[in-house]
């Protein structure tokens, strides 16, 4: 997997201030005494006052309490200010005196949830990505997951976890490259810190590499045993592996790329600094072609004295962009093309949420590969399909026909940052991450126990020792204490039928393309 070009931007204040509250200074003033007559009348007037407002509550108290409200001496607070301030999050920051004086995990953090938002019961359903989940999980659900079955899984296993009572142990089998299986970790230790004592006892291993292992056509037959449940970051048709949010949610500090809130907010605040309309209206691309024959391939579709393709494609030289800091490699600052491209490296690439945030057409060279939550992207909706076999001419038409429709072009492209923005904000990937642990953890057939060679993981134990970027994103990622909501409520799963249709409109959208594309060529004669 390789990002298309990422470097962290300049730390800047996220200016999250308080709202300051407008006082009123009312000056009461004696009244001038002019004459017996006046001082009667206002007297009466006052007493007429008086009666008419005793009488109003009288007659409707609400309305007499929410007229008092209004005025400038009174402050009476709303059932909602009473509610939000009982809602408020509590915040348990990391213990790290306690783990250095220890040298053991803090037992300080709520186990439980004990109060939540009295609305979280009416919480929104989760994207629809989330139905995945039952399809990833869909080998096991009739035999249940043993023991066996997971340990069978260890060959290529980075390590295992298991969670005990809410607390987290690792057995590590072999280091992961770079820093995926820290962030990984990292982030499981904030779902539990984000959910104390909801997610149950689990037991699973877990692969940083690439490339899926699990073949379904090795688990097939009358004959067949059941397949090893293996947690991955992206698969494709032909296996099995269940899906898992990578790892750079939580940091990348080998490229200084952020964890996902901070970096999302660079995103959208590049989004505005320059609108569609003022973009180059050309695709580009930025990353290492070195990786796969596809990224090579793109590299004939940049503009030369004899064509030019509507592309503009940029070899990453990651050793020399670290050298000079990832000064051209800013995220937020790459959304000046109409166009994006997409195109995966030895698998999937993380880079795809990043390009999909931009606002620009994605165009999107028909991938093999899918993370957790791109099979509810849909062609013309969220992206452009490019052909895999035929870039050149394809995103030439691509490029072509979005500067010609512009309107429809914009609201592409606006359609996947709002979808990234939206369905894809933090709350909803540990909300993914609970959904699938939850629905893993009911299919368990054994009580999950503490393996001999595991050591119990914190945050403190993690984040207190740290140094550098490793630190400083964990920081920035911490959750700051239990959520006082529920994760979001669960869609079914995909009937057959359902299923269908959604594959096959995904195909006819493809098609529908390939149409448009052939009959353009056939208009330019060429």
């Amino acid at each position: 997997m390789n990002i298309d070009g990422t470097r962290e931007s300049a730390p800047q204040g996220n200016g999250h201030g308080g709202h300051g509250g407008k006082t009123t200074d009312t000056i009461w003033r004696p009244f001038a005494i002019t004459s017996t007559r006046s001082s009667a009348v206002c007297v009466v007037s006052v007493l007429l006052l008086v009666g008419a407002l005793i009488s109003t509550q009288l007659l409707d108290s609400s309305n007499f309490v929410g007229g008092l409200a209004q005025m400038p001496l009174l402050s009476t607070k709303s059932k909602g200010e009473s509610l939000k301030k009982h809602r408020q999050q509590i915040e348990v920051p990391l213990d790290c005196s306690a783990h250095e004086l220890t040298k053991s995990c803090p037992r300080s953090y709520p186990t439980t949830t004990d109060e939540e938002d009295p609305d979280s019961n009416l919480n929104a359903t989760c994207p629809e990505y989330f139905r995945w989940i039952h399809e990833d999980l869909r080998p096991w659900a009739y035999t249940g997951i043993t023991l066996d079955m997971v340990e069978r899984a260890k060959a290529t296993a980075n390590f295992r976890l298991v969670v005990l009572n809410g607390t987290a142990y690792v057995e590590q089998y072999q280091k992961a490259f770079q820093t995926r299986d820290v962030f990984t970790l990292w982030g499981i230790l904030q779902l539990l810190r984000k959910y104390p004592g909801k997610l149950p006892d689990l037991d699973l291993m877990f692969d940083c590499v690439d490339w899926p292992v699990i073949k379904s056509i090795d688990y097939g037959g009358p004959n067949a045993t059941t397949p090893p449940p293996l947690f991955r970051y992206c698969k494709d048709n032909e296996t099995l592996d269940i899906v898992f949010p990578d790892w750079s949610f939580w940091g990348w500090p080998e490229i200084r790329v952020k964890s996902w809130v901070p970096l999302l907010n660079d995103l959208m605040e590049g989004n505005q600094r320059m609108g569609w309309d003022e973009r180059e209206p050309h695709a580009y691309w930025k990353g290492n072609p070195e990786v796969a024959e596809t990224r090579q391939d793109l590299l004939k579709c940049n503009v030369s004295d004899q064509q030019d393709w509507g592309a503009r494609v940029f070899a990453q030289d990651w050793k020399k962009e670290s050298k000079a800091g990832y000064k051209t490699s800013n995220l937020a600052d790459q959304c000046v093309h109409r166009f994006k491209i997409y195109v995966e490296g030895s698998a999937w690439s993380v880079s795809e949420k990043y390009i999909l945030a931009c606002d620009s057409v994605t165009l999107l060279v028909q991938p093999r590969y899918f993370d957790f939550f791109t099979r509810s992207l849909k062609p013309l909706q969220h992206y452009w399909p490019i052909k895999p076999n035929d870039k050149c001419r394809s995103i030439k038409h691509a490029v072509d026909w979005g500067n010609t429709h512009q309107q429809e072009a914009k609201a592409m492209g606006k359609a996947a940052s709002e979808f990234i923005k939206e369905d894809l904000k933090i709350d909803y990937v540990y909300d993914y991450m609970f959904h699938l642990l939850n629905e893993y953890g009911k299919l368990l057939r054994y009580k999950p126990t503490v393996p001999e060679n595991a050591v119990e993981l914190c945050s403190e134990s993690m984040a207190c020792p740290a140094k550098g970027l490793n630190k400083d994103y964990m920081m920035e990622s911490l959750v700051k204490g239990p959520s006082v909501t529920s994760p979001c409520t669960m869609p079914p799963p995909y009937d057959p039928a359902s299923l269908r249709n959604l594959l096959s409109e995904q195909e006819n959208s493809i098609k529908q393309v390939d149409e448009w594309e052939k009959k353009f060529w056939e208009n330019q004669k060429v």
